[in-house]
C-alpha cells in the first residue's frame, strides 16, 4: 500500500515571476522526499508525489500548503490516493494503481467542489469521516497568512525545536510564535493527524 498527493497551484498566473513558487514547490517536494523519481512537477503548475509511508501522507499535504501560502496570494488543491501500486514506472506519473487513480480523479473531483484538500481510499467510511474533518480544518488553513504559513511550515520541519528556536529562525520571540501557532489552528491540525494516522491505521 502506498500514498499519492497530486496537486495543483491555485493562480498561479498571477505571479508575475513563476520562478518564485517554482523553487518553493521543488524545495518541499524535496524536503518530504530525496529522491526525485517519487516526484514530479508537470503542465507549469500540476504535481504529484508518491509518500510511501501512508501515515505521513496528511502531514506531508499539509507542509506542502503551508509551503505554498507561505507566497502571497497562492493556495494549492491536494487530492491524497490511497491504495496499492501495480506498476513502477521511470517516474512517478508513469507508475500506477488504486492510489495514483483515486489521487488523479480526486483533483479532478476538488476542481469541481472548489476545495482544496480531499482524500480517497477504499472505505467509503473512512473518506466519509476524513472528508469532513478536512472540510472542517480548511476553514483554519485557507484562511492562512504568509505569516502564519510560515510558522507552520516551520513546526513540521523541525518538530523538536523549542519555540523560542523557531523564533529565532525567522527573528521573532517566543511570544510571537505562541500567537501564530495558536491562530494557525497548528495544535488542533496536529490533533488532526493523529486522527488520520488512527484511521489509516485501520486499512492496513
Amino acid at each position: 500500500m502506498t500514498s499519492v498527493i497530486t496537486g495543483d497551484i491555485i493562480k498561479s498566473r498571477t505571479q508575475v515571476t513563476p520562478e518564485t513558487w517554482i523553487k518553493v514547490l521543488k524545495d518541499a517536494l524535496s524536503f518530504l522526499s530525496t529522491d526525485k523519481t517519487y516526484w514530479e512537477i508537470y503542465r507549469g503548475d500540476s504535481f504529484q508525489i508518491e509518500i510511501k509511508d501512508v501515515h505521513s501522507c496528511f502531514i506531508a499535504a499539509l507542509y506542502i500548503k503551508a509551503c505554498i501560502k507561505s507566497i502571497h496570494g497562492l493556495d494549492v488543491r491536494l487530492a491524497i490516493g490511497i491504495g496499492n501500486k501495480t506498476y513502477e514506472g521511470e517516474s512517478v506519473t508513469e507508475s500506477n494503481g488504486e492510489a495514483f487513480i483515486y489521487s488523479g480523479e480526486t483533483l479532478e473531483t476538488l476542481k469541481k467542489e472548489k476545495q482544496n484538500l480531499r482524500i480517497k481510499t477504499n472505505s467509503f467510511e473512512i473518506d466519509e469521516a476524513l472528508n469532513l474533518y478536512f472540510k472542517l480544518a480548511l476553514i483554519s488553513m485557507d484562511s492562512w497568512t504568509v505569516n502564519l504559513a510560515e510558522i507552520v511550515k516551520l513546526s513540521i520541519e523541525k518538530p523538536d525545536a523549542l519555540q523560542s528556536e523557531l523564533g529565532q529562525l525567522i527573528g521573532i520571540n517566543q511570544n510571537a510564535v505562541s500567537t501564530r501557532q495558536k491562530r494557525a489552528h497548528l495544535d488542533e491540525i496536529m490533533e488532526l493527524d493523529l486522527m488520520y494516522r488512527q484511521k489509516i491505521n485501520t486499512l492496513i
